[in-house]
């Protein structure tokens, strides 16, 4: 539910790309520019006695022909001023080639089946293949969502095999938005059965283990024409029979006292038991309640009635449940319950707390697998279920692992690996030995990993506290303050941000840039108290955190501020306004995407009261305070030289509604008309990042580095 961006809106160039163009040929970072005419309106906002102007209020009617024609003429504007870079064009040809090499997820089994996902290079969407055998070549195509839509804008969103493996509920979205259409597929013969089911959004489906139906969430159908702005609420549990209308679904669970809960159900792999778990907005700390289906006509038991902590779901075998938790634990312990006896008392600690964060777990051939974070990088562990340590996972270097799913009965598992450097690869892990050997590999033409470097260093942030920043560079980089230098972050909702190849680190590196990323407070690198510290009246240590990774790269001379651009996505678009603004003498360029912009507004749209959580609320003073105090749309100054900025959103973002860009974009024009060039970039049929075509990508990326580079003075390739 969280506003997660994923980096992984990649690029990548070719290794013996030459310089297409001189500095001095692109249009310069200081240019002039005549700003569409914004509209300042009267509106005044009162909150605990403070007055607070919202000029732009006008724009949150993002249909509304004024708002329509602003935003073409933004559009107009920005494109002709990128297009203007001669090195735009050269860069998009450039990430096509590089983009080009396959990937895949990591397979799981189901009944007689395995599933997984493929991407020949640039398909627009991965395909699902399904097979009797990982080893068999090739696999059948069971859903390639490419035939869905000319522009590769229906996504596949989220699955749900059957536990025989004879179904696939799969869940489709559309030009970006977070809206999902559940269909059923016949896995042996590939067609769909007549089930359609509407208005699910973050939500995934686990089934009956008779293949009967199953269940997922959804929402009350909005009204007509307010389906990307209308707030988001009492979201319901349902179970769906198969061949039944979707009005004839039965509503397990909702929360009818608050409209702000988010709810999810899983079926046990031994499909004995339903697991309920519920979040009051994003908060990580949840209820849990269990459901005996093997009793037809009892109610859900509440285990867990106050989201005081995190309890989280791992598995159970019988009635032996395995949780998650950081209750008394804010690294995370493992723990066992009784479900006959679930008295407190009786509860035990199966694997305890340690230094690392224990990130995640699952439970496959009645093993515990742990996937721990060592200062933000993976660690993986297996335990038995009585917490004996059974081993670990070997690891090379600074990276992340992924996958490890299964069931009960398998004797097999499959995870992904990747680093910055090093492109995702799939492995199986064989349960019985504990040994892993390799499934896929791919190939990323032009890019060599031994010719790059990953290192992960500590800095001091304002108020003393130690943070993990990650430096990818070429070999041999000179830390002379000359080097073009992108630093990326995040800083909310208890995510964590850990290394992974992504074709846009391996683009700028070949560029001859730096990419640094830094673990800021907020985030879940070093679990509750880390998260905690970035929340709420304490979210200015994340900026704090995120300025002192600058000014460390800065000091150590990895860069200047003539040649650093920031960059973030969602929560981290809020980070990069709000950092821009606290110190614009720091940044050569500033690149926000679909950021939460407008910090006393944020909870009127879509899923945003959930966001109070971590943000807090403008009914409470003292965060109302917090919160008005670094929001980016009500600290624009005038008179202050901000740095070249690209404001980036999409018209069908239903996650953070588009109008806190609109908004954001022309305060900072209107306060600076005649600085630094702050354009406005809006994607047509696109949302918040999730699902975005491949091409669209490549365009996307295309835009920001020529404008980061254009920034900097620099052209593509001419710093290497």
């Amino acid at each position: 539910m969280a506003l997660k961006f994923s980096i992984m809106v990649v690029l990548a160039l070719g290794a013996g790309a030459q310089s297409v163009c001189a500095a001095n040929d692109a249009p310069p970072a200081d240019a002039q520019l005549s700003y569409p005419a914004a509209m300042r309106g009267d509106h005044v906002d009162h909150y605990h006695g403070v007055a607070v102007p919202d000029p732009y209020r006008w724009m949150e009617d993002i249909d509304a022909p004024a708002t329509r024609a602003w935003v073409e003429a933004e559009a107009k504007l920005s494109r002709s001023y990128l297009d203007a870079i001669p090195d735009r064009g050269a860069i998009a040809d450039r990430l096509k080639q590089m983009w080009n090499y396959e990937r895949w997820s990591p397979p799981e089994h189901y009944g007689r089946y395995w599933f997984y996902g493929h991407n020949d290079g640039l398909q627009n969407q991965s395909v699902i293949f399904v097979t009797t055998s990982p080893e068999e070549t090739p696999a059948r195509v069971l859903l390639d969502p490419n035939t869905l839509s000319k522009d590769g804008t229906v996504a596949l969103r989220e699955t749900a095999a059957s536990d025989d493996g004879r179904l696939f509920a799969y869940a489709l979205s559309e030009a970006g938005s977070d809206w999902q259409v559940w269909r059923i597929r016949d896995v042996a013969t590939g067609k769909d059965l007549p089930d359609r089911l509407e208005w699910s959004k973050a939500g995934g489906a686990s089934w009956r283990r008779d293949d009967s139906g199953f269940y997922y969430t959804r929402y009350d159908a909005p009204k007509p024409g307010a389906a990307l702005k209308a707030a988001n609420q009492y979201q319901k549990l349902y179970f769906h029979r198969l061949g039944t209308a979707q009005s004839d679904d039965v509503l397990v669970y909702t929360r009818r006292d608050d409209p702000d809960w988010f709810v999810s159900g899983q079926v046990t792999d031994d499909g004995r038991f339903l697991v309920i778990q519920a979040n009051h907005g994003d908060e990580v700390q949840n209820t849990l309640l269990v459901q005996d289906l093997s009793r037809p006509g009892t109610r859900p038991v509440p285990i867990i009635t106050q989201p005081t902590a995190v309890y989280s779901f791992i598995g159970n075998i019988g009635t032996t449940f395995y949780v998650l938790t950081d209750a008394g634990a804010p690294r995370y312990r493992i723990l066992a319950f009784d479900f006959e006896h679930p008295a407190r008392n009786l509860w035990r600690t199966v694997v305890p707390e340690r230094s690392a964060t224990l990130d995640s777990a699952t439970l496959v051939a009645r093993e515990l697998i742990g996937q721990y974070l060592k200062d933000a990088h993976s660690e993986v562990r297996r335990y038995s279920p009585s917490g004996k340590l059974l081993g670990e996972v070997s690891l090379e270097g600074l990276g992340t692992a992924s996958g490890f799913e299964g069931h009960l009965g398998d004797t097999t598992t499959y995870y992904g690996y990747s680093s910055f450097t090093r492109p995702p690869s799939i492995y199986r892990l064989n349960l019985a030995t504990g040994a892993s050997s390799l499934w896929r590999q791919p190939f990323v033409g032009g890019f060599t990993p031994a010719d790059y470097q990953s290192q992960e260093v500590f800095y001091t942030s304002k108020d003393g506290t130690r943070v993990p920043m990650y430096i990818v560079s070429r070999q041999g980089t000179k830390p002379d303050g000359s080097n073009p230098t992108q630093l990326y972050g995040y800083g909310g909702f208890n995510i964590s941000m850990e290394p992974a190849f992504s074709p846009a680190v391996a683009g700028w590196l070949q560029l001859g840039g730096v990419f640094a990323m830094a673990n800021l407070r907020g985030g879940g690198e070093y679990g509750r108290a880390w998260h905690e510290a970035g929340m709420k009246t304490h979210k200015q240590n994340v900026f704090d955190d995120f300025i002192a990774a600058a000014q460390y790269l800065i000091g150590q001379r990895w860069t200047s501020p003539q040649r650093l651009a920031i960059r973030g996505g969602s929560n981290g678009g809020l980070l990069i306004g709000a950092t821009e603004e606290q110190h614009p003498e720091l940044f050569a360029a500033a690149v926000a995407q679909v950021g939460v912009m407008d910090m006393l507004r944020f909870r009127d749209f879509t899923v945003g009261k959930g966001w109070e959580s971590d943000y807090g609320s403008v009914d409470n003073p003292a965060e109302f305070r917090a919160l008005l105090a670094y929001s980016p749309l009500q600290n624009v100054r005038p008179g202050v030289s901000y740095p070249p900025t690209l404001i980036t959103t999409a018209d069908h973002d239903d996650r953070v509604f588009p109008a806190h860009s609109f908004k954001f974009a022309a305060a900072m024009q209107h306060a600076d008309p005649h600085g630094r060039p702050i354009l406005l970039l809006v994607e047509s049929r696109a949302g918040h990042g999730s699902g975005m075509p491949t091409a669209k990508q490549i365009e996307l990326t295309a835009d920001m580095y020529a404008f980061m580079l254009n920034a900097m003075g620099l052209a593509a390739g001419s710093h290497r």
